[in-house]
């Protein structure tokens, strides 16, 4: 943190994961080292850290009315700089941000990767404010251009393909496999057996959520909070897909919430499965 509480912008288009203070015992000195990376499980550049950079910034600017901050070009330059990396063409035929395994900071096992919820979520709030923060110049009006056209289909794809309720769950499995062409309803090759048994007695009459993440002939089934309420406060979820998350953390109260804080995860990994698939010590997995 700067002056007056004031977030400092850190990196270009990348943020550090974390930081590391060298001591010099010879010469009684420390300097502070930023980890980009190169120090996590499987050396990946944290992408997550880049977006909340963004939403803090939007956050600060609108809680103060100071606009003085955001507007530094070095600032301007940084929303640019982060929002050029994720919207390059790339071979990707998604609107969602293909990611490597192990980008974000949320405790996912490693393996898991391509487009996770919480990445999407916080990448489409992070376009929301960085529309907001983005100076009206021709630099700036060139990046919202690109921000806008990437927004309405991201929120299409999530709102379409990432949403799970008792409806959608009976379409999945009823599903052929295999289809072809651009009208096929299966567009991701979902195969109904990889349902999970759990998802059945899970999924309310009334209620739905954002699964964990959807990539070709694979979807992550799992409920993740944060990316949930994420979605709900930056409006990537309909007013609609809204009140169904609610209602579901209010028909699974006890799984959910319990006698504790609302949990990150569900279902959680029972006993030793999370020693083999965290990848916290990769040498001891199989």
């Amino acid at each position: 943190m700067g002056e007056k509480g004031r977030p400092i912008h850190l990196g270009a288009g990348v943020m550090p994961a974390s930081f590391k203070v060298l001591h010099d015992p010879i010469k009684n000195y420390e300097t502070i080292i930023a980890d980009f990376g190169e120090c996590a499980i499987g050396r990946v550049a944290p992408i997550d850290l880049g977006f909340w950079w963004i939403i803090l910034l939007c956050a600060y600017t609108k809680s103060t009315g100071d606009t003085s901050l955001a507007e530094l070009p070095k600032c301007q330059r940084g929303i640019r700089l982060i929002l050029t990396l994720c919207l390059s063409e790339a071979f990707d035929t998604f609107p969602t941000l293909l990611c490597a395994d192990g980008c974000c900071m949320i405790d996912r096992r490693m393996g898991v990767y391509e487009y996770p919820i919480e990445i999407q979520a916080l990448f489409f709030m992070a376009l929301r404010c960085a529309l907001y923060l983005l100076k009206n110049d021709d630099e700036g009006k060139e990046c919202a251009d690109r921000i806008s056209k990437r927004l309405h289909a991201l929120s299409y794809h999530m709102r379409s393909f990432f949403w799970l309720d008792i409806k959608q769950l009976n379409d999945i499995y009823r599903y052929k496999t295999e289809e072809y062409s651009h009208t096929a309803v299966n567009k991701f090759n979902v195969m109904p057996d990889s349902l999970p048994d759990w998802v059945f007695d899970f999924m309310p009459t009334r209620g739905g959520y954002f699964i964990g993440n959807v990539s070709p002939a694979r979807m992550d089934f799992r409920w993740f909070c944060l990316s949930n309420c994420i979605a709900i406060l930056s409006s990537l979820a309909t007013p609609e897909q809204a009140s169904a998350i609610m209602d579901l953390i209010e028909s699974r109260w006890e799984e959910l919430v319990g006698e504790m804080p609302l949990k990150i995860c569900y279902p959680a990994m029972e006993s030793h499965e999370w020693r083999i698939v965290t990848g916290c010590d990769p040498k001891n997995t199989g």
